[in-house]
């Protein structure tokens, strides 16, 4: 069990998450909840360190209550390990989770796709896709990649929800956290390939307006493996 500590990783003066001057403040366990999954998506906090629980609550100037409850919450979900006393452990990134989540992905995404019956429910997805690829070409351009990661996790979240299974949406949500987590891992910021996915988006949404679900299948499928060949070296070193 590694002995990393948050201290360790990030100082004492790390950034507190903004609160809005127009609504009011989130519950602390709440708080304690976002702040923590942040640190762990981003691998601020990667796999395999322990993080206190007052460690957390100085952090954020609450008591150890509410951060009891959103490490809870954090087991619960498959962020973190507790040990009684001992503290918090993030759950490292599973050996072929990477794989996991390409199939996992597909199979939502395809099926959504499948799901369109009518002509005009599948232009009307392919107009919606081509406005985000309008928005993650312009991030490109202006050279912003996190806003452009937003504008390609919306294109992808657009899809699977056309299919109109909300309980599939919800699960693809969680799939994008992990995702999120394993490109952090990866340290992926390379322009040059995110051009190349706003072409392969290109020939989704192509396929999408055209019902041509193989064709779509066959082109996520590369686009996927294409995108998660970072995560999948990461993994790679780690079992070494």
């Amino acid at each position: 069990m590694s002995s990393t500590t948050l201290a360790t990783l990030t100082g004492s003066t790390m950034p507190m998450p903004p609160v809005s001057a127009e609504q009011p403040p989130a519950p602390a366990s709440e708080r304690a909840y976002t702040h923590v999954k942040e640190l762990v998506l981003t691998e601020t906090l990667p796999g395999g360190a322990m993080v206190s629980e007052g460690d957390i609550a100085a952090r954020l100037s609450m008591s150890r209550t509410p951060v009891r409850e959103a490490f809870l919450r954090l087991e619960t979900e498959g962020w973190l390990r507790l040990y009684p006393k001992r503290g918090a452990l993030v759950v490292p990134v599973a050996a072929g989770e990477a794989q996991a989540v390409v199939d996992a992905r597909l199979l939502l995404e395809v099926h959504a796709v499948e799901a369109l019956r009518h002509r005009d429910d599948r232009e009307r997805l392919q107009d919606r896709l081509r406005a985000s690829i309008d928005q993650q070409r312009a991030a490109l351009d202006r050279g912003d990649i996190d806003a452009y990661a937003e504008h390609d996790t919306e294109f992808h979240l657009t899809i699977v929800a056309a299919g109109g299974n909300p309980l599939l949406t919800s699960f693809y949500v969680t799939l994008r956290e992990r995702q999120r987590r394993m490109v952090a891992r990866s340290l992926w910021r390379d322009e040059s390939r995110a051009r190349d996915f706003v072409s392969q988006h290109e020939h989704l949404a192509q396929a999408v307006g055209a019902g041509a679900v193989a064709e779509f299948k066959v082109a996520l499928r590369r686009h996927l493996d294409h995108a998660h060949l970072p995560e999948r070296a990461a993994e790679a070193v780690d079992a070494r």
